[in-house]
């Protein structure tokens, strides 16, 4: 049987504006399948540089990764860039020393070559499918959706960047590299303190288990107790399987008062307790009020069970911030959204 993924890249501000890119199954289930483990049935990252280019070459690599069977993938994408990179002009710039036309060395060469070789070992066949972007193809709207969310919280800071070892290097050696954000786990895998799988376990991501609630990142706690491997923790694909695309919160009406909203990233999962504590019922604010929009990651409709309109969460959001003299406010940390 054969399994279907779309795949995409984004940069906002391309190019070297924040990066992401995604993969998706179209098919929820196709993770379970021998020869296809892979948690949820989706999964996305970013950096917070980088270009479309290198957000569509990570996206491919990771989906073919993540799918190793014997059963024929199809990789659907919007980009003829990738697609060519993958079947077409690799032949040559293989023979010629990965060096193109102009005789200069092939530009993301790192993510190619990767490519070109889990195609290769690959049991089972890979073809590329192009699709016309922003057309209302599900997947593809979905992968859109996913890596531009990504790329939207590596510039705010919301999450670590994470790459494959090939995009953190094709990156770095790009005219794009000044000012990248590197995080300590990536940068651990570059140098080769940590492997592959050791730095996709982490997820690049970090976890509200420091002292204090502090976020302490699993790569850099393995850095320093070298026996160790970062700590498996629920990715995004994992968060998107729960209904309508969020964890699962208690569905009642929201309260009459809550604190001042803000910006918050992704919910703690439900096996961890969340980074700071409800607010106690009988507290209010004093005095002190807040309007705007607070968005939540993920969306609904990045579940692949969403079927449109809106949902009501109830939870409290508990902050530590800086305000200016005009009433605006940067947050210090991160922000989680509990129960």
């Amino acid at each position: 049987m054969t399994i279907t993924v779309s795949t995409d890249g984004s940069a906002l501000g391309n190019p070297n504006g924040p990066m992401g890119w995604a993969w998706a199954d179209h098919e929820v289930d196709a993770g379970g399948r021998p020869g296809h483990e892979h948690p949820g049935d989706c999964d996305a990252g970013g950096a917070t540089n980088g270009t479309n280019q290198i957000g569509e070459l990570c996206a491919v690599l990771e989906a073919l990764r993540a799918h190793p069977g014997e059963e024929p993938l199809v990789i659907e994408t919007d980009s003829q860039y990738a697609i060519n990179c993958s079947t077409k002009w690799v032949h040559g710039w293989k023979r010629n020393g990965w060096k193109n036309s102009q005789k200069k060395p092939v530009k993301n060469a790192q993510l190619v070559k990767a490519i070109d070789a889990e195609i290769s070992r690959r049991a089972g066949s890979v073809k590329f499918v192009w699709v016309k972007g922003h057309a209302g193809n599900a997947g593809n709207e979905k992968v859109d959706e996913l890596a531009r969310t990504y790329a939207g919280d590596c510039r705010s800071k919301a999450r670590d960047g994470y790459l494959p070892k090939e995009g953190w290097q094709s990156l770095l050696g790009s005219d794009y590299s000044k000012g990248t954000d590197v995080p300590a786990d990536a940068q651990m895998l570059l140098d080769g303190s940590i492997t592959a799988e050791e730095y996709h376990l982490g997820r690049g991501e970090s976890s509200g288990d420091g002292p204090n609630g502090s976020t302490t990142n699993h790569a850099a706690q393995s850095a320093s107790k070298s026996a160790s491997k970062p700590s498996a923790k629920p990715s995004l694909a994992e968060l998107l399987k729960e209904p309508e695309g969020v964890p699962d919160y208690d569905a009642k009406p929201a309260p009459e008062k809550q604190p001042a909203p803000a910006s918050a990233r992704r919910p703690a999962p439900r096996s961890q307790p969340a980074s700071t504590p409800p607010t106690p019922a009988a507290h209010r604010p004093s005095g002190l009020r807040a309007q705007g929009t607070v968005r939540i990651t993920p969306p609904p409709s990045s579940s692949p069970s969403f079927q449109g309109g809106s949902i009501t969460i109830t939870g409290t959001i508990t902050f530590t911030g800086t305000v200016a003299a005009d009433g605006t406010m940067e947050l210090d940390g991160d922000v989680f959204l509990g129960r």
